[in-house]
């Protein structure tokens, strides 16, 4: 056996399947793709997901930490995901360690390779923030 989860199988054929359509997608980053997805401005993200509904309810920042939370809790499996949460969460104002203690509180419930994965992720996306705020 590969040793490979079946979503990373699939993902797999996937690939191979596209390269068959366009062979130019065999050099097809999801990072440089994510790059192309505009970080939503604080106000924006408090109008559609905060404040703007509910005076009372939640943040987006907190919001956003909860959101990174079940992505941990998941196994921190969808990438893209963790890491857009994570640079949305910057944005909405969440520091560096408020971003690793959500995600390390998590560890308790979703295990440390869980917790691991989400950090590497997380921390990939702080170091090129920090390139970019250079």
């Amino acid at each position: 056996m590969s040793g490979k989860t079946p979503f990373e199988l699939m993902m797999e054929q996937a690939q191979e399947m596209a390269k068959a359509f366009n062979p130019a997608l065999s050099s097809f980053d999801p990072k440089g793709f994510e790059k192309l997805w505009p970080t939503m401005p604080k106000d924006f993200m408090e109008m559609s997901f905060g404040k703007g509904v509910s005076k009372e309810g939640l943040d987006a920042k907190t919001r956003l930490l909860l959101t990174l939370a079940g992505l941990t809790m998941q196994g921190a499996q969808a990438d893209t995901q963790v890491r857009m949460t994570v640079r949305h969460a910057l944005e909405a104002g969440a520091t560096h360690d408020e971003i690793a203690e959500t995600i390390a509180q998590m560890s308790m419930f979703a295990g440390i390779p869980a917790m691991t994965r989400a950090m590497e992720l997380a921390r990939e996306v702080m170091e090129d923030n920090k390139d970019e705020d250079s």
